[in-house]
């Protein structure tokens, strides 16, 4: 990704960084947001994320773009139909990380965004014909034994983990192969899910339930910033990838499952069992095989 136009190389590396840190720390700390919510369902958490998204979304693009943005908002019928199932396996992926922060499984949201990366090679190699080389398959079996390990030692599959790492995966799959920009896919995922989240919360107030307006305004003023807390990363991600090459914007990612790591296990007390150590061992030892070899990899390419 070459710097943005107009701006000094190390000026745009800075802007770059900055950006990076901020998104990459903000997704590391999410969990502190939704555990302040715990009164409220997951699904109408989740109602909410994908209803205030859309102004803020909507506002930051029109602000960006100008009149440009209806003209970039028209896409063919065929790939509104896709990310439709791209917006539903991301709110799926929302709907499994709120359920685990609010119930106290934050330790399996971290082992499964530490495992997505690997997902992602495979699924690479599975739909894109993207060859594995014996170092990314050797990285993906180790992440796998430790993941098996981690399910027979706690005597049930870690299904939170593998549902993130495999949802998230198939989302950055289904948005690679698409020729749309973050930003307005985001938003046309989030319209295309606007009218069942809006079903949702009519039945809510139909039986007397919802959270939203019940007479707590922190829980209120919480569930709307719901959309800043979905929008602000994704705005700040966006900077980090118009000001760094994509190979260094890598790097950042594994700052946020960092973070959730030490947040459910000294922050909020979540068990850390010898099966947990043995897992997140096999997947650390993964994630920096891969991650070395793409860094020489990339060394070798600007040395020809």
């Amino acid at each position: 990704m070459k710097p943005a136009a107009g701006k000094q190389p190390h000026s745009a590396e800075r802007i770059g960084v900055t950006a990076a840190l901020a998104a990459y720390i903000f997704w590391g700390l999410a969990p502190i947001y939704f555990k302040q919510i715990l009164s409220v369902a997951p699904l109408e958490v989740i109602a909410h994320r994908i209803l205030w998204s859309i102004p803020l979304l909507a506002g930051f693009l029109w602000l960006r773009d100008g009149p440009g943005l209806w003209q970039r908002m028209r896409l063919p019928t065929r790939t509104v139909g896709v990310l439709l199932i791209s917006g539903l396996l991301v709110a799926f992926n929302w709907l499994v990380f709120v359920w685990a922060v609010m119930n106290d499984r934050i330790l399996a949201t971290s082992l499964g965004y530490f495992i997505t990366p690997l997902v992602s090679v495979v699924l690479g190699f599975v739909f894109l014909q993207e060859r594995l080389t014996r170092i990314q398959t050797a990285g993906v079996l180790i992440a796998a034994l430790g993941t098996v390990y981690l399910g027979w030692y706690l005597g049930t599959p870690p299904w939170i983990s593998v549902s993130l790492a495999l949802s998230f995966g198939a989302y950055g799959l289904i948005r690679k192969m698409l020729d749309v920009g973050p930003m307005i896919g985001l938003l046309w995922e989030t319209l295309l899910l606007a009218l069942p989240a809006v079903a949702y919360v009519a039945w809510l107030v139909r039986r007397g339930t919802l959270e939203f307006a019940g007479g707590d305004l922190k829980i209120d003023v919480l569930l709307i910033l719901a959309g800043l807390v979905t929008v602000l990363p994704l705005v700040w991600f966006n900077v980090a990838a118009r000001n760094l090459r994509l190979s260094t914007v890598g790097f950042f990612q594994y700052i946020a499952p960092s973070l959730t790591f030490l947040l459910s296990v000294f922050v909020y007390g979540e068990a850390f069992t010898r099966g947990h150590a043995v897992a997140f061992i096999c997947i650390w030892l993964a994630l920096a095989m891969v991650s070395l070899e793409s860094y020489l990899r990339s060394r070798q390419a600007k040395g020809r």
